[in-house]
């Protein structure tokens, strides 16, 4: 039987060439698993938070529940399956078996799997923050984990070749400066999930919350509080000091660094439009929040 390929997952590959080359590859790898792994697919997930990945619950031979999550190629998730690997559940995601020239993860599924996004988003800061405490440590002996710099000097080569669009280059360069100065290494540098929000928190039976979707690199504490915050719009722009500063103490970091590094993101993160992005707005503001322009 012909395989499901979600209309969001097929829009993702369709004006890369090399991820056009790795959809049209998927049917193959899946065949492989569905053998190598002795399971049977059900429908995949198509919802808008799985647009960078094939994801589909699934039966093992023994009868379990399970999901497959084949990642398209990208920098920022390369070393998804050795951050699932160190964390070993602890507060993620199970991983089962892997395959590492594929990119294919089996996963233990999350039952119910209802989304943290679901609640409130007060009583988000209250399961987020426990659970980066818990994934922060210091990767031990050697690892294949990037620095934080590798991400940020990525964005900043993409946002300078973006600099015919920018709306106000003062405050862009300025999150340029800040993207090559805040990651610089420091010897309380820990493995970072870098992409854990209320949409990547699911609720399961052996645990309350589990993060999925995590996209490591080693750095600064301060850095994982961004993606939950920059989910928080209504929030962040009301009262951005004030919001930066309740979740900052809850995850016990400086609160001046996490609006340090928001800033940077909403000023300098590459992005399509410059002039409509909400994020080009959010710098403004910041800007004058931490007296950066």
């Amino acid at each position: 039987m012909p395989f499901v390929i979600p209309h969001r997952l097929i829009a993702a590959c369709r004006d890369r060439p090399e991820r056009a080359a790795w959809l049209e590859r998927l049917p193959d790898t899946l065949r492989d698993l569905e053998q190598r792994w002795s399971l049977t697919f059900e429908t995949p997930f198509d919802c808008d938070d799985v647009s960078g990945a094939w994801v589909a619950p699934a039966v093992l031979a023994t009868g379990a529940s399970a999901v497959v999550k084949v990642a398209i190629p990208h920098m920022e998730g390369e070393h998804e399956i050795d951050g699932l690997r160190c964390w070993n559940g602890n507060g993620t995601v199970r991983l089962l078996e892997a395959s590492d020239e594929l990119g294919a993860m089996l996963l233990e599924r999350c039952e119910p799997g209802t989304a943290l996004r679901t609640l409130p988003e007060p009583t988000q800061d209250l399961v987020i923050a426990p659970l980066l405490r818990r994934l922060w440590r210091a990767p031990l002996g050697p690892h294949r984990f990037r620095p934080l710099a590798a991400m940020t000097a990525q964005w900043s080569d993409e946002t300078l070749a973006q600099v015919r669009d920018w709306p106000d280059a003062g405050i862009v360069r300025e999150g340029l400066r800040l993207f090559h100065e805040l990651p610089r290494p420091a010897a309380t540098d820990v493995l970072l999930a870098t992409d854990l929000h209320a949409g990547n928190v699911l609720s399961a039976r052996r645990e309350p919350w589990l993060m999925i979707d995590p996209k490591p690199f080693v750095g600064d504490r301060a850095y994982d509080a961004t993606q939950h915050l920059l989910n928080c719009h209504a929030r962040l722009r009301s009262d951005p000091g004030g919001t930066i500063r309740r979740f900052a103490d809850l995850l016990g970091v400086d609160h001046v660094r996490v609006g340090l590094w928001i800033f940077a993101r909403a000023a300098a993160e590459p992005r399509d439009d410059w002039t409509t992005h909400p994020l080009t707005s959010l710098a403004r503001s910041l800007g004058t929040v931490f007296r950066l322009v």
